[in-house]
């Protein structure tokens, strides 16, 4: 395999022109499976494992290899490895690490786009949608929405759903999918370009799996049968995991997800929330809180119903979730570095004590 079938970003690239790096092995990490990984060099695919030092001399957990991710290493035996190095990214979608105080947790990196899946019906959901609208302009990465399952519903009610969509982000571009429907796969094929690299995002069950299977034409990753009770496939997905299509495409498939806690990048929320920014400007002071200030742009739209309470309900809720994501992270490495300090002055102590 030629390594720029893998999609080489800027620093992997910058690797591969490097004569003095001839000794190590590039390779980019296709699965993680907690502890170990699986990464494809251009040669062949090792299973690896990283040194002792990139673990320990890491902040957070995010700067571990994640799916997607391009590597220095060297092989340890005929199809093994050791990662010694996680090479820059030019793309990283995380979110906030489930149950871990003012950590993230890595999703896929070096992305070029998401395709966010929502089922009709039982999944969809503007709020969750927002989310991971914010996740991935932190990272950054363009977005796309996809709305699966829609032969359950008539055309008027799939129209009402993008309509919905529309109202709160005009310029997202929405697809529908339906697995009756090999047209509807086709339509998004064609927008997936070869040595680009793709994300699928959502919720389990919404049809992830599915998609990748019409788009690879085989059935390996498995999926279960639909409930009739609530017309919601279950899903087996149980980590992240890349594949390369037959149009040369390159796609991450991802558990699903049950919380998206967004990190501390203000400018994801600014960007996945552009229309009230716009509003914000006409603010009469510029730290406006929007909540009881005189000359409050925000409220005057509120008031007047430019602006629409769902929307301005879902952008405040993700500022204070970040705010608090924030506050976390800062107690967090202030506490670290008490405990860095605290460490090294007993180190030093127990060196005068043996002298």
């Amino acid at each position: 395999m030629k390594i720029k079938k893998l999609g080489l970003n800027p620093a992997a690239q910058a690797f591969t022109e490097d004569e003095s790096l001839n000794e190590f092995l590039l390779a980019r990490v296709s699965a993680v499976h907690r502890d170990r990984f699986t990464i494809q060099s251009s040669e062949q695919s090792y299973t690896a494992e990283i040194t002792g030092n990139l673990r320990y001399s890491v902040q957070d957990s995010s700067e571990l290899p994640a799916v997607g991710d391009w590597v220095k290493a060297i092989p340890s035996g005929d199809d093994s490895a050791i990662i010694l190095e996680v090479l820059e990214r030019s793309s990283l979608l995380k979110r906030k690490a489930v149950n871990k105080f003012g950590e993230s947790q890595s999703i896929a990196a070096n992305l070029d786009q998401a395709f966010i899946i929502q089922a009709v019906v039982q999944d969809f959901n503007l709020n969750r949608l927002e989310r991971y609208l914010a996740i991935c302009n932190a990272a950054p990465i363009a977005a796309t929405l996809i709305l699966s399952k829609v032969d359950l519903i008539t055309k008027e009610e799939l129209q009402s759903y993008i309509d919905k969509v529309k109202a709160r982000h005009p310029s997202l571009e929405v697809f529908s999918l339906s697995n009756l429907d090999p047209d509807s796969i086709a339509q998004i094929e064609q927008t997936m370009q070869a040595q680009k690299s793709y994300c699928i995002l959502g919720s389990s069950g919404v049809g992830k799996s599915t998609l990748i299977n019409a788009l690879r034409a085989d059935d390996e990753l498995k999926t279960q049968s639909i409930s009739s009770s609530n017309q919601k496939g279950r899903h087996t997905t149980t980590h992240r995991e890349l594949f390369i299509l037959g149009n040369g495409a390159i796609v991450i498939d991802t558990p699903g997800m049950r919380e998206i806690g967004i990190t501390d990048d203000t400018s994801a929320l600014e960007a996945t929330f552009e229309s009230i920014q716009e509003i914000a400007q006409n603010c009469k002071f510029k730290d406006c809180q929007h909540e009881a200030e005189k000359g409050c742009a925000i409220q005057a739209a509120l008031d007047s119903g430019e602006l629409s309470e769902e929307l301005y309900a879902s952008y405040h809720k993700l500022k204070l979730e970040q705010k608090h994501y924030s506050t976390s992270l800062h107690e967090k490495r202030a506490k670290d570095k008490a405990q860095g300090k605290l460490f090294k002055a007993g180190k030093a102590h127990r060196k005068n004590q043996k002298y």
